[in-house]
């Protein structure tokens, strides 16, 4: 019995669809309707990519503006805030050692008021610059330092009303924390916030380049598809492509203009209101500590004596330290007016409109203030004590000026980025518009060939 081999014919290989696919647009792509197809495709698809990356880019600095620029500016006022709270706190500890019973209690309320002030704002502080960062070690430094300060400002009133003279120690030696530990701690805080302003103002004035890049690589892309056509038809307008083209310009101007307005808006706050404000607190900073190195001058008795010596009073530390807060504050006490360098002078030189005469009111007191120091400082203390009341005004003419500065902040910041968030919507809207025009345009130029 003879065996017959059977032959079989192998099936052909099955191809993915996704081949088989491509291979369906190569064909199309050969003909001029497919070429056209996947122009229109290609046309759409960069119309779209340049609304997607304008919305996102213009939405991260819209947040940056709010967020970053805002949120960051607000921590810079708590940490200038803090700062002179602590100036303040040591001020009044050291008049209410010193006052009669009338006063007393009065500065012993500015005191609490002050300590309890200073807490919720460091709570506040800690809570937006997070505990691992520099501002948020400085914050924990000063919590930890500041009840230490406290009790040693207690034992010091009551050994003072026992009339001790322990009383005195206990105070400088408060002082001594205040101007080694809490000051400094104070002065780095506001270090680390003023390096993330500035980084929060870089990323919130950068341009969008991708967008702007996407935008004209669009334009370029529409413009010579309306070209190919030309030549190809001899007809001068395609109206599907022309409104993608003009929604696209549009959307680039639109964009250009926007980013140009945020990017002025908040350099204009930075010039006019954070610059300024900074000034003014460092202003009001050094005032409260040479209001409280006058004071305890008196609280020391002259015990404590500076390194260097040119006369009996500018040997005294406090006496020293007064001059040299003095003389950063307004300058030498013969220039007739606050040096340019010093910080009234430069809070006087940026301040606006609003801000501009409280600071002048400031600097005109605080030549007051020096003369009156020279001539009498016994009476830094008590009802007639015109010292303190030199120093309370001159605070409160800063405090004017601050708030002057920040309506300036608000009113620049808050101007051109405001318009930000509708860029962002526009953005999608004359995209899809453009897009489906261009299709549409297209698609009319096919259905010629059919």
């Amino acid at each position: 019995m003879t065996s017959v081999a059977t032959s079989r014919t192998p099936a052909p290989e099955r191809r993915a669809a996704w081949a088989e696919g491509l291979d369906d647009l190569r064909a199309a792509a050969t003909t001029e309707p497919g070429r056209l197809r996947v122009i229109g495709a290609l046309l759409a698809l960069l119309v779209l990519v340049f609304g997607a990356v304008s919305a996102v880019q213009v939405s991260d600095r819209s947040d940056a503006v709010r967020q970053g620029v805002r949120e960051s500016q607000e921590l810079s006022e708590n940490a200038a805030e803090i700062g002179r709270l602590l100036a303040g706190v040591d001020t009044a500890a050291a008049e209410n050692f010193l006052s009669d019973a009338t006063t007393r209690r009065a500065t012993r309320d500015d005191y609490e008021s002050d300590l309890r002030r200073l807490s919720t704002l460091l709570v506040g502080a800690s809570a937006k610059a997070g505990p691992r960062s520099a501002a948020g070690e400085r914050i924990a430094t000063i919590s930890e330092e500041l009840p230490r300060y406290a009790t040693l400002v207690e034992r010091a009133w009551a050994n003072n009303r026992q009339g001790l003279p322990l009383g005195g120690a206990y105070l400088t030696y408060a002082n001594e924390k205040m101007r080694t530990k809490l000051l400094p701690a104070a002065r780095g805080l506001n270090d680390s916030v003023t390096e993330r302003l500035a980084g929060d103002y870089r990323s919130a004035n950068g341009w969008p380049w991708f967008a702007m890049a996407a935008g004209l690589l669009a334009v370029g892309a529409l413009l010579w598809a309306q070209q190919r056509l030309y030549r190809r038809t001899h007809r001068f307008f395609n109206p599907g492509l022309l409104g993608a083209t003009a929604a696209t310009v549009v959307l680039f101007l639109w964009l250009a203009a926007g980013c140009a307005a945020a990017r002025s808006g908040l350099l204009a706050s930075r010039a006019t209101g954070v610059d300024s404000l900074q000034a003014i607190n460092e202003a009001r900073i050094d005032a409260l500590q040479a209001r409280g190195a006058e004071t305890l001058r008196l609280v020391a008795r002259s015990s404590v004596q500076a390194e260097r010596r040119n006369t009996s009073d500018e040997g005294d530390f406090y006496e020293a330290t007064f001059a040299a807060q003095m003389k950063d504050l307004y300058g030498p006490a013969k220039t007739g007016g606050a040096a340019a360098d010093s910080k009234l002078g430069k809070a006087l030189a940026l301040a606006d409109s609003d801000g501009r005469e409280p600071v002048r009111r400031a600097v005109a007191l605080v030549a007051k203030w020096q003369a009156e120091h020279r001539a009498d400082l016994g009476r830094t203390i008590g009802q007639d004590a015109t010292n303190g009341t030199y120093s309370a005004t001159v605070d409160k003419e800063l405090n004017a000026a601050r708030a002057g500065e920040q309506h300036e902040f608000d009113s620049a910041v808050g101007g051109g980025p405001s318009g930000l968030p509708w860029l962002v919507g526009g953005a999608v809207v004359l995209a899809l518009l453009g897009a489906a025009s261009a299709v549409w345009g297209i698609g009319r130029r096919v259905s010629e060939y059919r």
